[in-house]
């Protein structure tokens, strides 16, 4: 035992700073040597074991260490802990997140040796070309269980494999999926050929864990606040009328499994595919039936304060243009104006406060205990406890940043200054919605208490990781009778036992899972060879038939956005949706929660600071993609291909720019109709622009579904298009998808750049020229020369003026220069404007 107490003293690690423990030994000798899964339950070190995997290469191999975290904080305490644990200067060891300027980033890659990001941050500078994997020895994907569909982790590893010259990849999880096929998926998407997994029953583990006694607290519902849930229930019921009567549906019970409504939309979403009109009208109502839902969930297991400030967002949402139909009939029901007036005339408490209120002070009074921690899902709720507590505690919020409604969210840095606060005793009680669950460093507690059952296994065992770490502690879940909490309950209960029965499972499978992933440690890694013209990582077919806009808004509910969803459910039940898209998921936190990799793809996505820097590392065809095209996977697509450069502006004009002449509007056959009718910004304003900074403006119309949107007569449609074509001399090219854009595109910037041998250059950009540039523009539009042959009639006669006044036989002197060139830039500048 003297032993395993003793610090560990290697290479590039402070003398003692990491305690020796055996297990975490072992497993990073078995990262360190092929490219590893690490399962290993919260709160035992997932993060210590990279850091030793990390320490070995960089001694051994060079180069540097990427470590992708999903969110903020936690790319922030992980930055933390490697500056404390390695003897690397601190400068070092760098941070990337949207808060840093993407000229920064490009500058601070060059000199850093560990990169700590968010996998957002570090897609967009692959894509825009501003940094190089080629030099990274070690990249970490801590909560790897993310690699799946387009997250960008999938994208990363694809980049890494085929990039870095002496690739190594950890994946880093607690609670890698709900069965071995899906983690089979992650080691695919990751290209990890070894699996390590340690359980609380490995004698090596089993002293550094501790009991948790886990109790579930029922509470039951005053009549005011059911006779508000039942006024909601019949307008469901009513709306689910509607919907057995297009055949969706068998059911208008209200109490409708959220499986039944996924299997709904899917039926909707088909009849819409097939240019059925009573598709879109479903859809609307089954939108409806989701906000419903979401009011009955929040009045039943949140609180009326909940709902309450739910009804308000959604009369607001209702006056503003471009509302949603859903929400228009919502708010306009008879018995939902009830149940609103209902909800603002109540003045009771919600059980769950005063049991809440009564936990905390056995914990905290009686039982003498520290500290504390309340999850909820819903941040009005945080808030409402928070005001409420506060009379007999001492208590601080936890949330996420600001949502789309201006919710008061906390900054990064207001975060890690309550964590601290936290972790020196400085407040007893922390109400966090679940941007705490997963992987943050919150010190162990005395109690978690669940404000509502929580039916994802993951997030329950992530949650109750904060306690039980150096001693005995205890779980409380609260429940409201007959009501939804129940049904969450019972899900919880069985995923809990299938959860830890996956992981025996995984670890008695893991020769298995290799065998499958990788052959001699090698297969599913030809994958990532990288610059083939197959499909994108991630990238689904786009079928063209996004339906109209009511039908897109209020599909996904968009709703209000917290940023504090928590892990991707990877229980086989609740696949069928996503938190963000609003009741999908088998919580939302808000109405329309985003989840955490989306809330931080929002904030990340997009770098608000104009054209930026590229690290010019590779030479071919260059494609200029628009910051906002990043939503699409083509971009990423294109960045992987051999022979193609992708860089990233804020263009002011178009989506992709593929020469000096030819810039690219891409528009799906849903968004095509939509701008057609969007008075704000038509789609005639913009490729009038577009077609007045380029000489071959290009329109493409992706989807097959063209004239199935909305209720629009198809002539109208036509007539738009041979307005493009006639009116605006714009080439209109229809694609049937995204990866029939990525092709097109690929095709014509090759053809612009190899074959014609012309430039990319961006006009009509938002920074300024200099004068040399601006010299050159003016030159390279007349007669549509180029820039190239700008550049050497400005050379031969030195200025704008002596080109424009030159005759054609001094022009016919000029290298590059022919009779057919020389005769158009005289016609041109000489004749009279007509």
């Amino acid at each position: 035992m003297a032993t395993e107490a003793a610090g560990i003293d290697r290479p590039l690690l402070v003398d003692g700073f990491l305690q020796r423990r055996r297990y975490q030994l072992q497993l990073a000798d078995a990262a360190a040597d092929e490219h590893t899964l690490v399962c290993l339950p919260t709160g035992l070190g997932k993060t210590a074991v990279s850091l030793l995997v990390t320490a070995e290469r960089l001694h051994e191999a060079g180069g540097k260490s990427l470590f992708l975290a999903p969110t903020k904080p936690l790319v922030q305490q992980h930055a933390d802990f490697y500056r404390e644990a390695l003897s690397i200067p601190d400068d070092e060891i760098v941070v990337f997140t949207g808060d840093v300027r993407p000229d920064d980033r490009a500058a601070l890659w060059e000199d850093a040796r560990i990169v700590i990001a968010t996998p957002q941050v570090v897609e967009n500078d692959l894509v825009g070309n501003r940094i190089s994997l080629r030099d990274v020895t070690h990249l970490t994907f801590d909560e790897c269980h993310r690699a799946t569909g387009d997250y960008a982790y999938v994208y990363i590893a694809e980049r890494y494999h085929a990039d870095a010259a002496d690739p190594l990849v950890t994946g880093m999880s607690a609670s890698p999926g709900g069965d071995t096929e899906e983690i089979e998926t992650v080691c695919e998407n990751l290209g990890l050929v070894n699996v390590e997994v340690m359980t609380e029953e490995d004698a090596d583990v089993d002293e550094y864990t501790h009991d948790t006694d886990v109790r579930w607290e029922q509470v039951t519902l005053p009549d005011e606040v059911l006779a508000i849930r039942d006024a909601l229930n019949e307008v469901i019921t009513d709306r689910l009328e509607k919907l057995k009567s297009l055949g969706v549906t068998n059911t208008t019970n209200p109490d409708l499994s959220q499986k039944d409504l996924n299997k709904m939309r899917g039926q909707l979403k088909r009849m819409m595919d097939n240019d059925q009109s009573d598709g879109y009208k479903g859809m609307s109502t089954h939108a409806e039936v989701m906000k419903l839902r979401r009011a009955t969930e929040l009045v039943e297991t949140q609180s009326v304060e909940s709902v309450r400030r739910y009804f308000e967002r959604q009369r607001e949402a209702a006056r503003s243009s471009g509302a949603s139909k859903a929400s228009q009939r919502m708010v306009a029901d008879p018995k939902v104006r009830e149940a609103m007036r209902k909800a603002e005339s109540f003045d009771g408490l919600h059980p769950k406060f005063s049991k809440a209120r009564i936990l905390l002070a056995e914990t905290l009074g009686i039982d003498g205990g520290e500290r504390a921690i309340l999850f909820t899902e819903s941040r009005d709720t945080a808030e409402a406890l928070v005001e409420f507590l506060s009379a007999s505690f001492d208590v601080r919020k936890f949330v996420g940043q600001g949502d789309k409604e201006g919710s008061d969210g906390m900054s990064q840095k207001q975060q890690q200054e309550t964590l601290d606060a936290f972790k020196a005793g400085e407040f007893e009680v922390l109400v966090s919605t679940s941007v705490a669950e997963e992987g943050l460093d919150v010190p162990e507690v005395d109690l978690v208490c669940f404000y509502e059952p929580v039916p994802t296994a993951i997030r329950s065992i992530q949650r109750k990781g904060r306690t039980g770490r150096q001693a005995e502690g205890k779980v409380v879940v609260l429940m409201a009778e007959d009501t939804r909490d129940e049904a969450f309950f019972w899900i919880s209960r069985r995923r809990e036992k299938e959860m830890a029965s996956q992981l025996a499972e995984l670890k008695e499978a893991t020769d298995d899972i290799e065998d499958t992933v990788g052959d001699d440690g090698q297969a599913g890694l030809d994958a990532f060879s990288g610059g083939s013209d197959d499909d994108g990582v991630g990238s689904e077919t786009d079928d063209g038939a996004a339906g109209t806009a009511d039908a897109v808004k209020e599909s996904g509910d968009g709703g209000d956005a917290d940023g504090d969803a928590g892990l991707t459910d990877f229980a086989a039940e609740a696949r069928g949706g996503s938190e963000g898209d609003g009741e999908e998921g088998d919580r939302a936190e808000e109405d329309g929660a985003e989840s955490a990799e989306e809330s931080e793809a929002t904030d990340e996505k997009t770098d608000d600071d104009g054209i930026v820097a590229t690290a010019g590392v590779e030479e071919g065809v260059e494609v200029v993609v628009d910051q906002r095209e990043l939503d699409s996977a083509i971009a990423k697509d294109l960045s992987t291909r051999d022979g193609l450069v992708t860089r990233l502006e804020t263009l002011a004009v178009g989506d992709y720019v593929l020469s000096d002449r030819v810039a690219v509007e891409r528009k799906s056959a849903a968004d095509f109709v939509d701008s057609m009718l969007d008075s704000d910004r038509s789609m005639f304003e913009q490729v009038g622009e577009l077609s007045r900074a380029y000489a071959r403006p290009v329109m493409v119309v992706e989807g097959t579904n063209l004239y199935g949107q909305r209720d629009i007569d198809p002539n109208a449609i036509r007539g738009a298009l041979a307005s493009l074509a006639v009116d605006f001399d714009v080439s209109v090219l229809r694609t049937e998808g995204e990866d029939d854009t990525t092709e097109l595109l690929a095709t014509v910037a090759k053809r612009e750049q190899e074959t014609r041998d012309r430039e990319v250059s961006v006009h009509g950009e938002k920074t300024t020229k200099t004068r040399a540039e601006q010299q050159e523009y003016v030159v390279s539009s007349i007669a549509d020369i180029g820039p190239v042959t700008a550049r050497t009639l400005l050379e031969h006669f030195g200025t704008v003026e002596a080109v424009m006044t030159a005759p054609e036989d001094d022009l016919l002197e000029v290298d590059g220069v022919g009779p057919v060139t020389a005769e158009r830039i005289r016609e041109v500048v000489g004749s009279e404007y007509d």
